[in-house]
């Protein structure tokens, strides 16, 4: 279950965010980086941040770590006195229903350089944002924290970019990933090691899992016209993800293909 926390104070913007998530408190005392419905990518960012984190969390017996995902409550009232404009009006643009994350106070940006992740560990990851075609961990963007002597995965707003082009979703179910190959994390695994993460994750992503996950999407999130009802576009995105995982899953090639030729030309 998904918690429901009402934001009773915005503390601050997170800049180097091109949707501009904010710090914010809630009325459970905790702090959380809010993403708001009313940024660039609108309610679709939200979707794609909440269920590409869930199956980071299903993944955890391979060893994701994601922050708790909660939905925020926004009154734009918040934004009465804040003094930039900006800021002013994506709080009022995002009245209602947010997602938001946990903040890990503390946490350092992860760096592969200083302290390369284990290879299996980088395989899962890697494996991850192949099948949620997530753009986004990159160099440029690594999207990872230290925290705790951990490795914690973060802001997934930019995965499922398939439903940017709206339904249906299926025609896009097969299609290799081929911005794998830029991954952060792609030179600090293996072949064998994405084999066996492909391995591992698709048994823990059964169809009761999946549909677990999409069925936590709010109605007021849904927003596509190509669909009649919430529940039918629920059920395109469980399509898509199911389909995803029937072997062989060709979004892991683009991956394996970079490795080996990164392995032949370390030789």
């Amino acid at each position: 279950m998904i918690r429901t926390v009402a934001a009773t104070r915005y503390v601050m913007p997170f800049r180097q965010g091109g949707s501009m998530p904010g710090l914010v408190e809630a009325d459970d005392d905790g702090l959380y980086v809010l993403k708001f419905r009313g940024a660039g990518q609108g309610v679709r960012a939200l979707i794609a941040e909440l269920v590409s984190g869930e199956i980071a969390r299903a993944l955890a017996p391979v060893g994701l770590r994601v922050p708790e995902i909660v939905y925020v409550e926004l009154d734009p009232v918040l934004g009465r006195s804040e003094p930039d404009y900006e800021i002013r009006k994506l709080i009022e643009a995002s009245e209602g229903l947010n997602a938001g994350l946990d903040f890990l106070p503390g946490a350092l940006g992860f760096d592969p350089l200083v302290s390369p992740p284990d290879p299996d560990l980088a395989a899962a990851i890697v494996w991850l944002d192949a099948y949620v075609t997530n753009v986004d961990r990159t160099p440029r963007n690594v999207n990872l924290l230290t925290w705790h002597r951990h490795l914690w995965l973060i802001d997934h707003g930019a995965a499922l970019y398939f439903h940017h082009g709206g339904g249906p979703y299926t025609e896009a179910a097969r299609n290799a990933f081929p911005q794998v190959a830029d991954h952060v994390l792609l030179p600090y695994t293996t072949p064998e090691a994405l084999r066996r993460a492909d391995a591992a994750c698709a048994t823990l992503l059964t169809s009761e899992v999946i549909h677990g996950i999409v069925a936590l999407i709010p109605d007021t999130w849904l927003d596509d016209p190509a669909f009649a009802t919430p529940d039918d576009h629920r059920a395109a995105y469980a399509t898509y993800l199911l389909d995803r995982l029937t072997p062989s899953r060709p979004f892991l090639d683009p991956a394996l293909i970079a490795r080996g030729t990164q392995e032949e030309g370390g030789a």
